[in-house]
């Protein structure tokens, strides 16, 4: 008897009245599959939702409690056609792994054979072979077959499995109507070389199963790389903080034993545990994974601070005013989720064309038969007819109109500097009329400059970059980019919150405030150049001066945001920063419609009415904070300067210091999307010309093969076109009213 796991363990009791569960799905091979897993399991009593995430398999279910079982839910998967076991991310991780290693193995074979047979084929009808005999030709023709059939029994084993599975559970998917054609080419191929036939197509066989296989595995490989770095998120949290007692002494627990009003202490160079309120104390912060903000924010009494900053050089005392599963962090981490499980649920064009393709071929199939013994045929010859049916309707054109469009436009992004993430990418971004933009490191450079170097003594800024590698801050490490000499100077002290200073030939150098160098007097006239910047002074011996510090506008953000407005496109921006600092790079770009002070919620809220009135966003962001934005987003880019959660959550990343890849992209994206459209309308009409002809009975299988091998061929023919440039095409009109702030 089987062995029955007790998941009770595994389920979480919700304070209002509903039981939670994670599972692991496996036999998840399309988006399809989450219409019918989702559907299925919301069809039990009882059951409030289902949610499954396409990237990580994982399946979220909560019912009623007492209404369902843990076990009534994975009978439920198994009925259609699943296994689902407790979520547990180092075991998920290993199967996913094993899986990568077999379809690159898979893969492996199929292009091995593909090479081998097509140099075969090339043998056979060269030009320079003219003098071929009949029997050099069935030579080469069992050569083939004896590459061909082993290599499609392992290569194919991804579609077999996927197609058996879907049969035995009384439903068709994509797989099962390639695994009919691929079956039938290969019978016919290997009747016609035992007859000594002129044509065999093991060669247009294995040519699709690789490409298939390649879709296939690079969805596999960018599902993985998502999940692995978004697992670290984790890594933002403190797991301990130092809780001060009421006798004053420090203790340290964990950090799910804090309560709100504990007080905790938080030493320079620790990661702030809590979310909370300065009691007392004063430090820089990082908070990048709040505001995106890589300018470190000074805090000081009665200041919010969140849990995953990063405290530089004060210690801090804070009253928590939440904890563990409360804070601003967990927070981040539960829009990721939600937003890249509603995200997953977008299927691919070809999965949908699937749906409907599948039961009409086998229907067609059925009715040629039925239709000719009913006239008076013999059973053989009804037969025959059913199969050049089924040959000729092999959805080989129709499985490769998707996927060799997107291996060759993935190579013009390539060229364009811009790397997939996500398979689908191409028909989403297709449909963008509206772009929302982030500022800080995605319309600027992630790097700050000195932007007044050129007004500054050239000893002077030597010196001062010299002295600035001795520090930590990121306004020094702007300006230590400005000397050649990267050696620092020795016993170098640094005052906390203040700056650093050392004594070099006799006089005493220092690098940090203006009050610290005794650079306020000259500090209002330089810095009134440039109101937006940071300042930092240096000071050596009776000589000062002020050094302005800001992060630059991409070079061509200009040129870019204005193209792409005539070009139709909606240029929005939503940032984390000040709104002070979003305004003066709003209006240099010409985009009217933006707002500042961005939390990740409030993102996520503009992006969600965005969608409410019926448009299709792009977002561009690089921030930590932006990852559950650009989950949430129709479709997002993220520059390659991007955190690595950030990467993981976009569609698409883009190399460079400038924005032109993000109109690259949507350029070849457009162009890639209507090349799929018309390799799907070409299969459309060869279908509707071909199969009348094979139902009459004027198309044998021999040219029913041909005939799939010629759509085929012109279908990868007419992907290539994605190579070339094309000017962009016109966005969607959209709707005049807006939920940004304008910015005064």
């Amino acid at each position: 008897m089987a062995d029955t796991l007790d998941l009770s363990i595994y389920v979480q009791r919700q304070g209002d009245g509903t039981a939670h569960l994670d599972l692991a799905v496996e036999g998840i091979d399309c988006a399809a599959c989450i219409d019918e897993i989702e559907g299925g399991l919301c069809r039990l009593p009882g059951i409030v939702d289902a949610r499954l995430n396409y990237t990580n398999h994982r399946l979220a279910v909560e019912w009623r409690d007492g209404a369902v079982s843990p076990t009534d839910v994975v009978e439920e998967l198994q009925r259609l056609g699943y296994r689902g076991h407790p979520f547990r991310s180092r075991l998920v991780e290993e199967e996913e792994d094993r899986r990568a290693k077999w379809l690159l193995k898979c893969l492996t074979v199929a292009g091995f054979a593909s090479m081998n047979i097509m140099l075969l084929a090339v043998s056979v009808w060269s030009g320079n072979v003219t003098d071929i005999t009949p029997e050099t030709r069935d030579f080469f023709h069992w050569l083939a077959a004896l590459i061909a059939l082993p290599a499609v029994a392992y290569a194919g084993q991804p579609f077999f499995r996927s197609a058996l599975n879907a049969l035995r559970n009384r439903r068709t998917n994509m797989d099962v109507p390639i695994v009919i054609g691929i079956l039938l080419a290969l019978t016919v191929s290997v009747v016609e070389t035992i007859n000594s036939a002129e044509h065999t197509y093991f060669d247009s066989v294995v040519m699709l199963l690789f490409f298939l296989l390649c879709g296939r595995y690079l969805d596999q490989a960018m599902r993985r790389k998502t999940r692995a770095v978004a697992s670290n998120l984790a890594s933002f949290r403190a797991e301990v903080a130092r809780r001060i007692e009421e006798t004053g002494e420090v203790v340290l627990l964990p950090t799910a034993a804090l309560n709100a009003g504990d007080r905790v202490l938080v030493r320079p160079g620790e990661r702030i545990s809590v979310d909370g309120v300065v009691i007392s104390g004063s430090s820089d912060i990082d908070e990048s994974l709040v505001t995106g903000e890589t300018t470190h924010r000074a805090v000081r009494a009665e200041d919010q601070v969140y849990a995953g900053s990063m405290n530089y050089n004060g210690t801090l005392t804070l009253r928590v005013t939440a904890a563990g599963k409360g804070t601003l962090l967990d927070e981040v981490e539960r829009l990721l989720e939600n937003a890249a499980a509603a995200k997953s649920r977008y299927v691919q064009l070809a999965d949908r064309v699937a749906k409907i393709y599948a039961p009409v071929v086998h229907t067609a199939a059925a009715i040629t038969a039925l239709t000719w013994i009913m006239t008076g045929a013999s059973v053989h010859d009804a037969l025959i007819a059913a199969i050049a049916v089924l040959i000729i309707t092999c959805p080989c054109a129709l499985a490769l109109a998707v996927p060799v469009v997107q291996v060759v436009a993935s190579g013009a992004l390539f060229r364009a500097g811009v790397f997939l993430n996500a398979g689908d990418a191409f028909e989403r971004l297709a449909k963008v009329d509206t772009i929302v933009f982030d500022k800080t490191g995605t319309l600027t450079l992630p790097a700050m400059s000195v932007i007044n170097a050129g007004d500054v003594e050239p000893r002077l800024l030597e010196a001062a970059g010299r002295l600035a590698l001795s520090s930590h801050h990121p306004l020094a490490a702007a300006v230590a980019q400005m000397t050649q000499d990267r050696r620092p100077y020795g016993d170098v002290l640094e005052e906390p919150g203040q700056g650093v200073w050392a004594v070099v030939d006799g006089q005493e150098m220092r690098l940090g405030s203006l009050t610290f160098c005794g650079a306020l007097g000259i500090a209002e006239k330089i810095a009134s150049t440039d109101p937006m910047a940071s300042v930092i002074a240096f000071s050596w011996g009776d000589r000062q001066t002020v050094l302005l510090v800001r992060q630059a506008l991409r070079p061509d953000a200009v040129t870019i945001v204005q193209s792409l407005r005539q070009r139709g496109f909606d240029c929005r921006i939503l940032s984390g920063d000040r709104s002070e600092a979003v305004a003066p790079i709003a209006a240099m770009l010409g985009i009217d419609l933006w707002r500042g002070n961005c939390k990740p919620a409030d993102k996520i809220e503009a992006l969600e009415a965005l969608k409410a009135d019926g448009r299709k966003v792009l977002m561009v962001g690089d921030g930590l904070n932006d990852a559950p934005a650009l989950a949430a987003a129709h479709v997002s880019l993220s520059p390659i300067s991007a955190a690595d959660l950030t990467q993981a959550q976009a569609d698409a990343v883009f190399l460079g210091d400038r924005l032109k890849p993000v109109q690259d992209t949507l350029e070849i994206a457009r162009r890639a999307h209507r090349l799929m459209r018309q390799n799907l309308g070409i299969a459309l009409i060869y279908n509707l010309i071909a199969v009348p002809l094979a139902f009459l009975g004027y198309v044998t299988p021999l040219v029913a093969a041909l005939a799939m091998s010629g759509s085929s061929s012109i279908v990868t023919l007419n992907a290539l076109r994605s190579r070339g440039r094309a000017p962009i095409m016109p966005a969607a009109p959209v709707a005049s009213n807006s939920i940004l702030v304008e910015g005064a």
